[in-house]
């Protein structure tokens, strides 16, 4: 650095003093040697530094200071960059040291931010002290002078982590760069880690070699010096726990009390629980296995033994036992009794001077047969112990039918167990049902006067129990070419992609829905004025507000919409959706202003039952989060009604709504609907088909179409069930089948779809079937073409909704269903598509943007109109009351009721304002608007 650089050029004194010295006269020398020697020290030496000056950084502007101590020194200067520092900026002082006595010279100076910055050399800045005496000079060590700072981005950030249970944790982090170097500790949960908690290494790594269920926590990287102190991103590491099998218990009992059946015993995964998302056990947790309980025997007597010899008493006796069989297991004793008497002296022989015949009491069995003897007296007493003993059996008899009775699932009297011998139940349905006006055909009313015992198959919940009690020895079926009974726990058929567990079906009736999932799309033509896009018979809906588009510019705007399986779309978790995903463009679309996306959902959305997230699909097919629905965000807005939601994008793409639930009651809508149709391959048959799916229009109109296609009707208006997240499976269950007209086929009355199939949609739709077969065909009986029945549709443990079908099974009587698919409502561009004229619009939005000073202004309107939730989305945009219009228009597509509008209007009271002012304007031009309308 030049003088003019470093403006510490030293005055031609600084370099000449040395010299000065040396041209002393020898006698002044002498005696200026001895002053000195006197007064800093003995003579003979250099310098001596006794401190020198020190590395220094400069923080933020303030000026550092470097100083030299040395002795004995008749001048000390310092020299940066190879230049004097100008000795006015010196500042010297002298003391003297206590211990020795000696002078000490002290010199400082102060080096500022500009100085160092203004520098431009190889090296950093430095300076160096140069201090002389009578023998020469001394100069000190070099002491960099550098600027002090601490990038605010971390090179590198430590990254999340999922670790096992034992497992090695390693978190990488790379500070930002800085002078002096940055140091580095960790944060866990915001507090400092301790010492035995991990590893740190020289790379600022974090390794906690085996990890602990306590290891974890949100990490945080630090890095400081001595300007400022940083925080890396928070990095969330779970060390979690695979789940373990316990063992397994013991085998229960068998199921049946006699003959085969099945037993069970199972295992918990418990060993260890699964946490932090640890996976849970693989394999099943209950085993049955066949089983045979052994039968009771009853007892039968042997042959009796040979008549024994006469004895003092004029008796003979015999015997028999009670082993042909011996009673086993539970098996009755041998009626009657194992010793007989008689007398042997032809009634001769006398006891106590009487003959023996007239001394014998009565009930003396005679030739091994017992007599009852005896007056009227006793044939009293015996025909009252009978009839007591019928009337108690009666008693008996009531009491467990009336136990029964109460005990039944479905309300039915269970009057035979007979089960083991043949594979089903008798159920006693007593008719109550009356005419409903819901159902297509009610012209034939049920005889009310008539109960009657119907025999239907047992439920069976699982393939197991299927299989083992599948064939039974004594059970006889007739084959039917068109009954293919299957089960697929863990899977589907290739042939049932879209078939239920369980459910049975005609060869007519196979690959119901193919894989690929049916669209429905809208395409309008948009411009700057702007338009509404209307997706017939789904609920889905987007509208693009006047503005959005710019000025002579227009798209091709498309909405299409797909129904998504959960298990396969969305991975791994809880998380489930509950609308369908509708996708808005095109890609390239720029829109000056958000527009409102409208879609149904199924959630009963209970504020503490789900974690409702919106959801945008990227190009690799995965699924993001835009927005939480009940957090604060400025990036996109949702209004969340019982039935669907409205959202405001700026965005094209994919979107859905998904759902987490937390808790077992946050529950979802099913609609539920009953279809039927002649069997195709059966003339005498008829098919019931039972459809369960998320209770949306979209994902009923697959129903509905395929039903339309194949001919079928509607045989009960669809109804909602609530079915909750508490992993219990739905059962389906068919009730009140005449079965003097209509055989039901083995192993369909009831069928259960799991609780996967259900929640997280891995079958759409859902559908079982149940097949019947009309027993006689007489055209005479106008009752042979009629069904009547009712379809249980129930959650276990959880609601219940019951389908009443009565229908002909005519063809030629069908009557065709209405179903949505028949309406249409076309997409509008232009000022056709909004509720509120543009020229009203533009006044609202003009009144309600400016500030005002009793606060009336966008944020009230939004409060009258029930959007206030979110407000920092609004305050974003130029025009908050145009983005609350333009929801508000979203909302009332249905109603087109400007009431509630010029309600809230009225209320803020903006309205009322003077005769000519704007707000009496707006209020005019919106009710004859609204008149008009």
């Amino acid at each position: 650095m030049g003088c003019r650089s470093s403006g510490r050029c030293a005055t031609s004194a600084v370099p000449l003093l040395p010299l000065l010295v040396l041209l002393l006269p020898a006698t002044a020398l002498g005696r200026g040697v001895r002053g000195e020697s006197q007064q800093h020290g003995p003579s003979g030496t250099l310098p001596r530094f006794v401190e020198e000056p020190v590395d220094a950084y400069i923080i933020k502007s303030n000026p550092i200071k470097l100083r030299c101590q040395a002795r004995p020194a008749l001048q000390i200067f310092f020299k940066c960059n190879g230049e004097w520092v100008h000795q006015s900026q010196h500042t010297s002082r002298e003391h003297t040291d206590l211990g020795t006595g000696l002078k000490i010279r002290e010199v400082m100076i102060n080096v500022s931010r500009q100085q160092v910055e203004d520098f431009h050399g190889p090296e950093d800045y430095w300076c160096l002290c140069v201090a002389w005496s009578h023998l020469g000079t001394s100069k000190s060590r070099k002491a960099s002078v550098r600027i002090a700072y601490l990038r605010k981005n971390f090179e590198q950030d430590p990254q999340g982590s999922e670790v096992p249970l034992s497992g090695m944790i390693v978190l990488h982090c790379r500070p930002p760069d800085g002078v002096p170097v940055a140091q580095v500790e960790w944060l866990k949960n915001d507090e400092l880690l301790s010492a035995g908690s991990g590893d740190t290494k020289g790379d600022h790594r974090l390794v906690i070699s085996q990890a602990h269920l306590s290891d974890s926590g949100n990490y945080t990287c630090v890095a400081s010096n001595i300007v400022a102190k940083r925080r890396s991103a928070t990095a969330a590491v779970a060390v979690y726990v695979n789940g373990g099998w316990s063992s397994w218990s013991d085998w229960s009992a068998c199921n049946v009390r006699c003959g085969r059946g099945v037993h069970k015993r199972s295992r918990t995964c418990t060993n260890p629980a699964p946490l932090n998302g640890g996976s849970f056990c693989d394999g099943a947790s209950v085993q049955k296995s066949a089983c045979m309980a052994p039968c009771p025997v009853d007892g039968g007597w042997g042959a009796w033994t040979e008549w024994s010899a006469c004895g003092g008493d004029c008796e003979r006796r015999r015997s028999r036992e009670c082993t042909a069989p011996q009673p086993k297991h539970g098996g009755r004793l041998c009626d009657g009794v194992a010793l007989a008497t008689d007398n042997c002296t032809g009634d001769l022989c006398t006891q106590n001077g009487k003959l023996l015949r007239d001394a014998k009491p009565q009930g003396v069995l005679e030739n091994g047969v017992g007599s009852v003897g005896g007056g009227g007296g006793s044939d009293v007493a015996l025909y009252s112990g009978l009839a007591a003993g019928a009337a108690t059996v009666a008693l008996l008899i009531v009491g467990v039918t009336v136990y029964r009775r109460s005990r039944s699932d479905y309300g039915v009297d269970v009057i035979d167990s007979s089960a083991l011998a043949g594979g089903f139940q008798s159920f006693n349905f007593k008719t109550s049902r009356q005419g409903n006006s819901l159902l297509i055909h009610s012209s034939l009313q049920p005889d009310l006067s008539v109960s009657r015992t119907y025999t239907s198959p047992m439920c069976f919940h699982d393939a197991m129990d299927k299989e083992l009690l599948d064939p039974l020895p004594d059970l006889k079926i007739k084959e039917d070419p068109d009954f293919h009974p299957q089960t697929f726990p863990r899977g589907l058929s290739p042939d049932y992609r879209a078939v239920v567990v369980g459910a049975t079906l005609s060869r007519g009736e196979r690959n119901l829905f193919g894989p690929v999932r049916s669209r429905h799309k809208a395409t309008a033509v948009l411009g700057h004025a702007g338009g509404r896009l209307v997706v017939p018979n789904t609920g889905v809906s987007l509208l693009v507000p006047v503005g959005g588009i710019a000025q002579d510019t227009t798209w091709e705007t498309t909405v299409i919409v797909n129904q998504e399986d959960s298990s396969s779309t969305l991975g791994e978790g809880s998380e489930i959706f509950l609308s369908p995903a509708v996708t808005y463009g095109p890609p390239g679309l720029e829109l000056s202003c958000p527009v409102v996306l409208s879609m149904p959902h199924c959630a009963e959305a209970a504020a503490d039952h789900w974690i409702t997230r919106l959801k945008r699909q990227t190009q690799d097919r995965k699924w993001e989060e835009v927005m939480c629905v009940q957090e604060e965000c400025t990036s996109s807005y949702c209004l969340l009604e019982p039935q669907r939601c409205h959202v405001l994008l700026e965005r094209p793409g994919r979107y859905a709504l998904v759902g987490e639930p937390l808790r077992p009651h946050a529950a979802k809508r099913l609609r539920l609907a009953a279809f039927g149709s002649p069997d195709t391959a059966d003339p005498m048959g008829f098919i019931l088909r039972v459809y369960c799916v998320d209770d949306t229009p979209h994902a009923f109109q697959e129903v509905t179409a395929f039903e339309r296609a194949q001919g079928g009707r509607l045989l009960e208006e669809p109804k909602v069930l609530s079915f909750r997240g508490n992993a219990l499976s739905l059962q389906v269950n068919i009730q009140d089948v005449l079965q003097m007209l209509w055989n039901i086929k083995p192993f369909t009355t009831c069928q259960e779809f799991s609780f996967c199939q259900v929640w997280w949609g891995k079958q759409r739709p859902l559908q079982c079937a149940f097949s019947l077969e009309r027993i006689s065909t007489s055209s005479s009986s106008s009752s042979s073409s009629h069904l009547s029945c009712k379809i249980s549709v129930r959650q276990v443990q959880g609601d219940e909704q019951i389908l009443q079908v009565y229908t002909t099974v005519q063809p030629e009587l069908a009557v065709p269903f209405s179903s949505e698919s028949d309406c249409c409502v076309t997409s509008q561009a232009g000022s056709r598509a909004f509720k509120i004229p543009l020229s009203i619009r533009q006044r609202i939005s003009a009144t309600f943007d400016g500030s005002n000073a009793k606060g009336k202004d966008w944020r009230l309107l939004a409060q009258k109109l029930d959007v206030d939730r979110n407000l920092a989305y609004f305050a974003r945009h130029e025009s908050p009351a145009s983005v609350i219009l333009s929801l508000w228009e979203a909302q009332q597509q249905d109603s087109a009721d400007l009431d509630s509008l010029a309600s809230a209007l009225e209320e803020i009271g903006r309205v009322q304002s003077p005769p000519g002012s704007a707000g009496n304007d707006v209020r005019g031009s919106l009710n004859s608007a609204r008149t008009a309308d």
